[in-house]
């Protein structure tokens, strides 16, 4: 006769089998992104791109410099990203060397969305389109105005550098 400790142990371990073997008999192309999420993530920036001040019903628009600096960020990015996931797949590469690597594309993602969160706040607060850069200890900010005014810059960097508990050299520039 099966105790119940038995019980949940057979019961628990025939599910983990019966999972595993359906995540390796399944097809690679539903883990992929699929087209429809990436067709909504198209979707989503080009909303970004033109938001509508609730205040002043201005449109904020991306200029072309801001736009083209984020497409060769993210061209720049998804090349290390290849680079890494081909690290990663390498079966001569020790498990610390693929820890590393791992950490590696973690940082890549978290510097990204750091630098997402930082032109939102920029977007919100300023009522400002930005890009944001991040390398190493430095954060480079553009900004699509052609207001220079050194005040503001200040301002822009105070309140990025409240994001950040380490000292964080930001360099402000302003762009038209």
């Amino acid at each position: 006769m099966v105790n119940k400790q038995g019980l949940w142990f057979l019961t628990l371990t025939s599910l983990a089998l019966v999972l595993s073997v359906y995540y390796i008999t399944m097809p690679n192309e539903l883990l992929l992104t699929n087209n429809s999420s990436y067709v909504n993530k198209e979707e989503k920036k080009n909303e970004e791109t033109k938001e509508v001040d609730a205040q002043n019903n201005t449109v904020i628009e991306e200029s072309d410099l801001i736009t083209s600096m984020r497409v060769e960020l993210d061209q720049e990015r998804a090349l290390q990203l290849e680079e890494l996931k081909e690290k990663l797949s390498d079966t001569n590469l020790t498990v610390d060397e693929k820890n590393e690597v791992y950490e590696d594309l973690r940082q890549i993602s978290e510097i990204s969305s750091q630098e997402e969160t930082l032109e939102k706040k920029i977007k919100n607060e300023f009522k400002l389109n930005g890009f944001v850069k991040i390398k190493d200890d430095m954060i480079d900010v553009v900004i699509d105005s052609s207001n220079h005014d050194k005040s503001l810059a200040v301002n822009i960097m105070k309140s990025l550098q409240e994001e950040f508990t380490d000292k964080m050299y930001i360099s402000v520039s302003f762009k038209s």
